[in-house]
């Protein structure tokens, strides 16, 4: 398989491959969810499964529950508040979420002038990731990245510099030890380096004018950030500013699960849920 590198490439795979996904659709009541669907089913990639009702949270579990059942292959949310559906998918009993597992959102992004899909984590779900939530965060993006034909992704730590601070920011000498766990082969076929910084990371002419070596060379596939709010950030400057074009799904559940923010754009919705399908 080669490497996607457009979401409009992903969405030719999916034609191609021929395999309808049962996507378990909870309170399609607003157009974008239903263009995003309706677009997915026309595509020949999902079908659609719609759970509507005045009671949002048993709307939820009903969802939830045809996803634990195997009874459908995706959940997406709609016109429901992200707190009410997460109680669901969260639930101990009733949810889910993977045993030993924790819930994380990967995103990718297809910007202008730039020549691949970017793929990065955590812009929604943990506002400040542990050693062993980051280190799950790199598996769910090495699979993704996987998913969409990079045989060795390159994945970046990153930070506002390259140099490793332990008292100011101790996340810093984590990346360290992350790096020498993925020289044992612990997180799979990928390379990993960092802390990097945005562009040191993307662009190997800024690396090379700053006299840093890094293995990734200013080509990574992948971001993993510091903690949400510089996810976030990013995740919104794109799209605000560079007129980026996003997906995302959240990872850590038996299911993919498209939970996409009522600001999102159709188009989002939509091929956040091509990517879900994958």
């Amino acid at each position: 398989m080669q490497p996607i590198k457009t979401l409009n490439d992903m969405i030719i795979f999916l034609r191609e491959r021929g395999d309808r996904k049962r996507v378990a659709v909870v309170s399609a009541s607003d157009a974008s969810t239903r263009y995003a669907v309706e677009k997915g089913k026309e595509m020949g990639f999902i079908e659609p499964i719609y759970i509507d009702g005045d009671d949002k949270e048993a709307c939820a579990r009903q969802a939830v529950a045809l996803c634990r059942n195997g009874e459908a292959d995706i959940l997406m949310k709609g016109l429901i508040n992200t707190d009410v559906l997460l109680r669901a998918i969260l639930d101990k009993e009733k949810g889910i979420i993977r045993p030993g597992h924790v819930l994380t959102h990967v995103a990718m992004a297809e910007i202008p002038k730039y020549e691949k899909l970017l793929f990065f984590t955590d812009a929604a779900v943990i506002p400040v990731p542990t050693p062993a939530q980051r280190r799950q965060q790199i598996h769910y993006m090495n699979y993704v990245c996987h998913a969409m034909g990079i045989e060795e992704p390159r994945i970046s730590l990153i930070h506002c510099a390259e140099k490793v601070s332990a008292k100011a920011f101790p996340y810093t000498t984590d990346y360290l030890e992350i790096i020498a766990e993925a020289q044992t082969g612990c997180f799979g076929h990928c390379i990993i380096d960092g802390p990097l910084d945005l562009k040191t990371s993307l662009d190997a002419v800024s690396l090379h004018e700053k006299g840093i070596h890094s293995i990734i060379d200013g080509q990574a596939d992948a971001l993993i950030f510091p903690d949400i709010v510089a996810g976030n950030v990013f995740y919104k400057t794109l799209t605000l500013f560079a007129y980026a074009k996003t997906a995302g799904v959240l990872q850590g559940t038996l299911c993919p699960c498209v939970v996409s923010s009522r600001a999102d754009s159709p188009d989002s919705k939509y091929y956040s849920l091509a990517l879900a399908a994958l």
